[in-house]
């Protein structure tokens, strides 16, 4: 009886694999433009957090926070304060697990694997914002919705973003054939990623220096897990149920 459920499993996961993904070339294809693409936008990551060590702020700091916060559109501020509050404790925590928890019921489990070596780029941030010491940005000067205990750069809710829910966009964009589903959830990856930043300096809590050094920050971690996704399963699951591998 086990064994037969078990064969049916299979059977079920292999019906996933060619229905929804991709094949290999592609894939490969896919891989190596996302992997270019964050490399390139890390590349001046060191001088920003030397700059940021040695400056609290900078002139466009002020002037792109200002800018934001004289907008008062009531839609616009309740996006920026719901965008701000999906990178906090415990909700973000929650949404980590739900993500890593369907990779690996429907059979991914390498990438489940390299999800959570995504994670990791949360921990190089904090060890960062140490480093640098860059105090948050002063209620003297813009409007702070609350003060918060750790450094300013870079923003850990934009590395956040950037390294889990940018490969979960890379997982997505490489491995699924082009459907609705597959656009929809790219879509919603991109948004988080792109709105993070802006509401982080909406509610005054970073400054733009800050959140694109998270970015920088964030695309080299991401960067490093793709590496780390790439070479590791040709060693060691290339022949999980679902996207399978050969070399």
């Amino acid at each position: 009886m086990a064994s037969a459920r078990k064969r049916e499993a299979k059977g079920t996961l292999a019906k996933l694999d060619a229905a929804a993904i991709a094949p290999q070339p592609t894939r490969r294809r896919r891989e190596h433009l996302f992997h270019l693409y964050a490399l390139v936008a890390c590349a001046g990551f060191v001088a920003l957090a030397v700059a940021a060590h040695m400056v609290p702020y900078f002139r466009i700091d002020l002037s792109v926070t200002r800018a934001l916060q004289s907008y008062h559109g009531a839609f616009f501020a309740k996006l920026m304060y719901a965008i701000s509050w999906l990178g906090f404790v415990p909700q973000v925590d929650l949404l980590w697990a739900l993500a890593i928890l369907i990779l690996l019921l429907i059979g991914l489990r390498w990438e489940t694997v390299a999800s959570l070596f995504a994670v990791g780029g949360v921990l190089v941030c904090s060890l960062v914002k140490v480093i640098v010491l860059r105090p948050r940005p002063s209620a003297d000067l813009i409007e702070v919705l609350a003060n918060l205990p750790t450094k300013s750069f870079p923003s850990g809710h934009v590395v956040m973003v950037t390294t889990f829910y940018g490969f979960l966009a890379f997982l997505v964009f490489t491995l699924l054939k082009p459907s609705w589903g597959r656009t929809a959830l790219l879509v919603v990856f991109a948004a988080l990623i792109v709105l993070m930043g802006p509401s982080r300096i909406y509610l005054g809590q970073h400054w733009f220096s800050d959140v694109m050094g998270a970015y920088l920050l964030g695309g080299l971690w991401l960067a490093l897990t793709i590496m780390f996704y790439r070479w590791e399963k040709q060693r060691f699951f290339r022949n999980q149920p679902v996207a399978t591998e050969s070399r």
